[in-house]
């Protein structure tokens, strides 16, 4: 046997052992028929719900516009206490940042915040006079967790980096307090918002108020809006309108989690608002003289009655027609006279409508004007 048959003999060999080893593995899988009148399997896509800080429709009931503060004998007995025991943390986190509290005199009052009630807070005040004033709020948790925080305002008559509205040490320390809060159920997004402007230092009142002077005098948007992002989160607007010197926008962004990332505080737009008496109008020209109205002259329509004879009533005052129309066609005298209310009175042994009584007022006077027959 020669080479040739040899390799010949080796490479079908090869070939009958790869095609068993191929085919083995496909006559070991099952089969599954699926029977044509199978209903066809749908597939349930989740509803994709975008993360919201805020519940748009848990709105609360006898919202308040504005936030309460309290003097120290208004406050509750509870709270003087707690004031009392956390003054001493309280300058030490005070004098962290430069606000000198254990120099000069300081007094406070205390922020009612119904959207953070797990927290008192105070607002520190000294009064150096004209161009010296400090400011600051502290925050003091009510139970075991958390810590007193302090959000900077002012520091003789100045701000600390930046305004406190916008500042990144408000931001943060806003962000600590809510995260303290642990509420059971999403916050009401309007007093949350009122609650921020109160920390950084303003007075906010969303709503106009005879008792505000400006609320007299100018107008500004204070209808508190809640905008929900695609992408999630919130943002909150609103004016104060109580600011000084004039109306404050506010606007603070949200993330999903409810974590505050900006907010911004700028002057709101202002209409002047004026009572403007009624003027006569100046009429160019010399005006008419006034006339008594002339009586227009009641027609009698004929109407057919019973075989004794025609009856005659007196037929509706017509309407002064403001067009001329003896040069009209017949046809468009019709139609002008159904738009001024005469409706025509058809002749079915004539086979034509009766003439109309038209006004002319070139001659003040009523007179007929034929109409076109019709033979239908």
């Amino acid at each position: 046997m020669g080479n040739m048959e040899r390799l010949r003999i080796l490479i079908n060999v090869l070939a009958v052992t790869l095609l068993a080893t191929v085919c083995a593995p496909l006559k070991t899988q099952a089969v599954r028929e699926i029977p044509a009148s199978a209903p066809a399997t749908e597939r349930v896509v989740p509803e994709v719900r975008r993360p919201m800080p805020f519940s748009p429709d848990a709105e609360a009931t006898g919202r308040a516009d504005s936030i309460e503060f309290r003097t120290v004998e208004q406050m509750s007995e509870k709270d003087r206490e707690l004031a009392a025991d956390a003054e001493s943390s309280i300058g030490e986190h005070a004098g962290y940042v430069g606000l000198e509290f254990n120099e000069g005199k300081w007094s406070y009052q205390q922020v009612v915040c119904p959207a953070l009630p797990n927290h008192i807070f105070l607002r520190f005040l000294r009064n150096n006079g004209t161009g010296d004033v400090s400011v600051f709020t502290a925050s003091i948790p009510l139970g075991d967790e958390g810590r007193v925080r302090i959000i900077p305002i002012q520091l003789r008559g100045y701000s600390l980096f930046s305004p406190a509205p916008i500042n990144a040490l408000t931001i943060s320390a806003f962000n600590h307090i809510r995260a303290e809060e642990h509420p059971d159920k999403p916050p009401e997004w309007f007093g949350t918002g009122l609650c921020y402007a109160a920390l950084a230092g303003g007075d906010p009142q969303a709503s106009l108020s005879n008792e505000i002077p400006e609320g007299q005098k100018y107008f500004t948007p204070s209808t508190p809006i809640l905008e929900i992002p695609a992408r999630g989160g919130a943002v909150i607007l609103f004016a104060d309108v109580s600011a000084n010197p004039r109306p404050m926008e506010w606007t603070m962004t949200f993330d999903g989690k409810g974590r505050l990332l900006r907010a911004k505080h700028t002057p709101a737009e202002m209409l002047n608002i004026k009572t403007v008496n009624p003027a006569a109008v100046d009429v160019q020209g010399k005006p008419a003289q006034e006339t008594a109205p002339t009586e227009v002259p009641q027609p009698q329509a004929v109407v057919e009655g019973s075989p004794a004879g025609p009856e005659k009533q007196a037929a509706p005052p017509i309407p002064q027609a403001d067009v001329e129309m003896s040069t009209m066609h017949p046809n468009l005298q019709a139609e002008v006279a159904t738009m001024h209310g005469l409706i025509p009175l058809w002749d079915p042994k004539k086979q034509a409508v009766h003439p109309i009584p038209l006004w002319d007022p070139a001659t003040q006077a009523v007179h007929p004007i034929p109409l076109t027959n019709r033979a239908n």
